[in-house]
Formats: structure tokens, sequence, C-alpha cells
């Protein structure tokens, strides 16, 4: 998924999420019974990249009250660094004896919530490539499945494996085989995306999954990493890979969005691209305008304010290398589940109010704002809280305009 992932650990996939209220039953290491009540599958659609065990993790419960968020993807389930086709994470930790990550879990769905889990990514050993066909690969992911109580998962097929024709068979393979086997189990297969919307091994695998009569609840594509440059750049390659979506399987336009989802990178990507909460808005407008089924990012990790202050020119696993509040990107995946997050949500520190009567100069659709600056819109002054540019003070709740009041 990326290359930063990989030195961090492992990569990324994309999980979403089964339909319905039934309790799938899983017994964890310690043998305890654990029952969890699955969400909507927009939930599962919405749910943003977490690392449990690296890269900082924060706290899942502090992210849920402060926002509202709901579902996290768990990231990541690879083969064993040393070889064999059983479920790790991140190549080291084996599913079969995991406490970590089950208390992780546990808690998020003590407080109604619920998680997918990510395999594959960028780094390490797929599963698809240690294991020998596809029956071995799904015999592999069921135990994730069982052991978790599982109603979503994600494949992520992108480099180096998706080069790898073997691989990419018994991916596809061991995806359609869990989809039969797991009633309501929403599957969801992920690559990398390009200004043509996925190159040459993504199309591959899109083929390979059509040769197999395979049709996942989604497809998704990380536009990042690729020389991109912010949202319009992104909703381009969206606009493409629909356009392959549509020839490689014969789905109209409505179709083809309805099995398209976006899994972007917050902050700065592992190439120096940069993408804000501006930019974050703008993919989730095209993504509910067209009616599209996923929308998630990489990570929850980065999702806060480097300290001190980055002003660009790293990219961290830890914090996100732009001005933000903490949780700031979660809360379009919020948005994107159709749910108000919490009115307690804290807000960050507004400048202090002009003296009243004095106005600020007018706000202007042409001009370029940075964190700080000032304007004067509907009888109001407003402050920029991130760079922005032709977006309405006030237009949206989690907007880039801080209200200070009227003027």
């Amino acid at each position: 998924m990326t290359r930063l992932r990989a030195c961090l650990g492992a990569a990324a996939a994309v999980t979403l999420a089964a339909a319905g209220t039934t309790a799938l039953i899983a017994t964890n290491a310690q043998g305890a019974t654990n029952a969890a009540t699955a969400l909507s599958n927009r939930w599962y659609a919405a749910a943003p990249y977490l690392m449990p065990t690296d890269n900082n993790p924060p706290d899942a419960g502090t992210i849920m009250d402060a926002t509202g968020l709901k579902a996290f993807q768990l990231a990541f389930v690879l083969a064993p660094n040393g070889g064999g086709c059983t479920p790790t994470w991140g190549g080291t930790s084996p599913v079969s004896s995991d406490t970590a990550v089950q208390s992780v879990i546990n808690t998020i769905r003590a407080k109604g919530g619920d998680v997918s889990v990510s395999i594959g990514g960028y780094g390490g050993t797929k599963l698809g490539q240690a294991c020998s066909d596809p029956a071995s690969t799904a015999a592999a992911y069921q135990q994730v499945i069982t052991k978790y109580g599982l109603h979503a998962i994600d494949f992520d097929l992108e480099e180096p494996e998706y080069e790898n024709t073997a691989a990419i068979h018994n991916e596809i393979g061991a995806a359609k085989i869990l989809q039969q086997n797991n009633s309501g189990l929403y599957v969801s297969v992920t690559t990398a995306g390009t200004a043509d919307g996925t190159g040459w091994f993504g199309k591959q695998m899109l083929l390979e999954a059509k040769s197999q009569g395979f049709t996942p609840n989604n497809f998704s594509i990380m536009p990042f990493d690729g020389g991109f440059n912010g949202a319009a750049s992104q909703t381009s390659a969206l606009t493409n890979f629909n356009s392959i979506l549509q020839s490689t399987f014969g789905w109209d336009q409505a179709t083809a969005y309805a099995h398209e989802g976006f899994s972007g990178m917050n902050g700065r990507s592992d190439t120096g691209e940069y993408f804000t909460q501006a930019d974050f808005q703008t993919v989730l407008n095209y993504a509910t305008s067209h009616n599209m089924d996923r929308f998630t990012f990489w990570s929850l990790n980065r999702d806060r304010q480097c300290s001190p202050v980055d002003n660009g020119g790293t990219t961290s696993g830890t914090c996100s290398s732009v001005a933000q509040n903490a949780w700031d990107f979660a809360k379009y995946s919020v948005q994107f589940a159709g749910v108000t997050p919490p009115t307690s949500t804290p807000t960050p520190t507004p400048t202090p109010t002009p003296t009243p009567g004095t106005c600020k100069t007018a706000w202007s659709s042409t001009a370029v704002y940075v964190k700080g600056d000032e304007v004067s819109y509907g009888s109001h002054n407003w402050v920029a809280k991130w760079w922005t540019q032709n977006e309405v003070p006030g237009a949206s709740q989690w907007g880039p305009w801080q209200d200070e009041g009227a003027c």
C-alpha cells in the first residue's frame, strides 16, 4: 500500500463489512467466548486503518469518544517471516496465540464498535505467496475470521505480490472461497492507484477476478504515492478507475461506482505528496455524490499533529506532518458512515475575537488562505484552520473555517 508502511512493519489492506445484526462467535486465545454484533456495511466501508501494536498506537476508545467513530481496520496479517502458511500479525506474532490484538478488539466492541482485519499490503510475505493453492490460502484466512468473529475482511493486492501471477490466483481464489463459506462476510479487494485509475498489474488482478467468476463487495484504489497532487488528481483517478471497472466487468457507471472505493493517505505521503483536510472533504464529496461504496485512509496512528510541528520534509507513521487537531481525518470517515460526530468533540482554540463591529477583509473564492488567515463572510469573521481555497466559510461543520463571531 505504501513504502512507509513496509518500513514500519507491513502494509495495508481494505476491510469492509457484513450486513445484518447476527453475531458471529469466535473463541479467543484464552478460550473465552466472544460474540460480536455486526455494524452496518457503511461503517465497515468507512473504517480507517489502525496498527494496534505498532507506530505508537492511539487508544481506540479515545478516538471513539472524540469523534463518534465505530469501526476500525486493524493491520496487518501476513505469512510468517520464517516461512509457512499460517497467519501472523506483521509476520512475527501468530494469530493463533494472540492476546494483544484481541484485547484491543474487546475494548472496541465493549463500546459498541467493531473491527475489520487488513491482510496483505506493500511489505512482507503474503499468504498468497506462501500457501500452495487457493484452498490452503483460504484456510489460513479462515483462522483469522474464526478467531476474531469477523464480519469483514479485505485483500490488499499490490507490490510486490500482485506481480506474481500464482500468488494473485491464490488470493482471488481464497477470497471467493471465504465469501462462499462465511454468510454475510463483506469482502473487499484493494490495489494501487495511478492517474489512469490503476496500473497494468491492477488491471491483471481485475481480469483474474473476472476469470474466476469472483465479484467482491468492493474494489478500492489508493491514489497516492504515484505523482498525485491534491484532491483533483485523486477524483480524476477515481473517475478513470470507474471506466476500468465498467469495461472489465460489463457494468454500467452506477454499478461500477457501487463497487468502487477510495483509500487515501492523510497528510504527507511517502513520496512527499500532501493531502490536507480540504482534500479529504473534496474526495468525500465526490464519493458520496457518486454513491461510492467505500471511503477510508491510512492511518489513525498518523491522525495527529507532529510535535514539534513538521514543516514539510518527513513522513511519519505516528503523525501527519500537516497542521491539524487530533482525529481531524477520522471525522471524514464518520461523515461517510452517515453519523454526526458528538457535539463535545474538541475544537481548536480560535484566534481572539476582534473588536465587535470590525470586519476583516472579505473572503475571496480565488484567494489562497493558510492557517491563521482571517476573513469576513456573512457578517461574521472567520479564521482558517488549515490551507484552503474556494471553500465557503461556514459551509461545512468540519470545514477549514473557524467562526470568530459576528462583525
